[in-house]
């Protein structure tokens, strides 16, 4: 038996539904799905609001709050327990981007391509122009909370750390990073689309003159599509995992700092506390020391 897959169904790479204005070039398609995942995230945000700030008649939290603070205490506990405390707006940030580019790569398994030159869904995550703009903006953000953090000064000092002469290697690992966040998540979710374009050529897949490429088509683009629900979480949380990672090692000393400021006063609180209570017992054994000599006088 011969089995042949006639070249129907070709796959483009690159190839956008494109827009041009003032001599610019946009992909419209990477904008209005980039727009509908923000507007998914958007409205789950509103509604898990909704949802966390509803007041029960039993006055029992919903399954809805419990899920969404056992997560954020899981990661916040994950992120401080490796990096030290972090600033709480970081982790906010890191969870929105979670959500957001998970709705971006899962936009490619909804079914929306009624023909080979029109793609109505497709990841926008799988744009290059995308995953740059999103690692620019997490880069930026991390230079800017590790000067406010650190100062000017105290943040460039680290490029030359622990020897001056490693500071050509520092600056290009500092702008390395969003190459590398960039150009991970794009691969992924590019090879994920070309797979399911690949699964997709199987439908004309013939043995022997018989047509068993749509059963074995439908079989391997369910079972991909699983996968690729799978990869497009990780990705989404690697991505966000390396945002909070960057900016505890933008902000790293300066946190350590007021950690251990704050582990000191604590113990300053502690022993003082103790001397109160050490002072109040023996205020309390002087009163019993009299009140025990008084019947010996009286006797």
């Amino acid at each position: 038996m011969i089995g042949h897959v006639r070249p129907e169904s070709s796959i483009q790479i690159g190839e956008h539904t494109e827009g041009h204005l003032g001599g610019w070039t946009f992909n419209l398609d990477t904008i209005w799905t980039t727009v509908i995942a923000g507007a998914i995230v958007v409205a789950l945000g509103f509604w898990a609001r909704n949802q966390l700030t509803k007041d029960t008649e039993d006055h029992v939290p919903t399954k809805l709050q419990i899920m969404w603070e056992a997560v954020v205490s899981t990661v916040t506990r994950e992120v401080e327990g490796n990096l030290g405390r972090v600033n709480p707006t970081v982790v906010t940030y890191a969870v929105a981007l979670f959500f957001f580019i998970l709705a971006a790569n899962w936009l490619e398994l909804i079914p929306s391509q009624p023909n080979d030159q029109l793609h109505l869904l497709p990841a926008p995550t799988s744009d290059t122009n995308l995953t740059y703009a999103m690692a620019l903006l997490v880069i930026l953000g991390v230079w800017t909370y590790g000067v406010r953090q650190k100062g000017l000064r105290g943040y460039l000092k680290h490029f030359v750390e622990p020897y001056p002469w490693l500071a050509p290697l520092n600056i290009l690992e500092e702008l390395i990073k969003p190459v590398t966040l960039a150009l991970r998540l794009f691969g992924n979710i590019f090879a994920g689309a070309i797979m399911l374009a690949l699964i997709g050529s199987l439908i004309t897949w013939q043995i022997g003159g018989i047509p068993v490429g749509g059963v074995l088509g439908g079989f391997f683009n369910i079972i991909w599509k699983l996968f690729d629900m799978f990869i497009g979480a990780i990705q989404a949380f690697i991505f966000a995992l390396l945002t909070v990672l960057y900016f505890g090692m933008a902000g790293g000393e300066h946190d350590d700092h007021d950690e251990a400021h704050d582990k000191r006063e604590g113990r300053d609180e502690s022993a003082d506390k103790a001397q109160a209570d050490e002072k109040v017992d023996d205020t309390d054994d002087g009163t019993g020391s009299e009140g025990e000599k008084e019947p010996a006088l009286a006797t």
